[in-house]
């Protein structure tokens, strides 16, 4: 009996992967993720607030490597603003550094993180 070209395929699907090929994906897996790490930490992200008054570089491991302030706002009188900005733009680049390295992980791991509890239930369910 000749079985239909869905049929082939639906008992393809029904295969279960083999564990030494899932292993050694989740060992690849790892190692772009680890490479991903790496390269995050020479990934910057600048942003500037107040208008371009304040401005922040942070990696993408969340380090602020520098803040520059316009010399125009150093003034005692404003010094609540000053402030105020600073927490606003240091937060923003936070933010930021924070979607960098979430969509590098997410082009890594391809989307694993919804397989109902992500890549760290699945790797200590393979003992790793």
């Amino acid at each position: 009996m000749k079985r239909s070209y869905k049929a082939q395929k639906q008992a393809k699907a029904a295969v279960p992967p083999k564990p030494g090929n899932m292993l050694a994906q989740v060992a690849q897996m790892q190692q772009k993720m680890a490479q991903a790490q790496e390269e995050l930490a020479n990934e910057t992200v600048t942003i500037t607030a107040g208008g371009g008054a304040i401005s922040i570089v942070i990696t993408g491991h969340q380090r602020v490597q520098s803040i520059e302030i316009n010399p125009e706002l150093i003034n005692p009188e404003d010094r609540e603003m000053l402030q105020d900005l600073l927490v606003t733009a240091v937060n923003q680049a936070i933010e930021q550094s924070q979607t960098l390295a979430a969509q590098r992980m997410e082009s890594v791991t391809g989307g694993l993180g919804g397989l109902g509890g992500g890549l760290d239930n699945l790797l200590g369910s393979l003992g790793m």
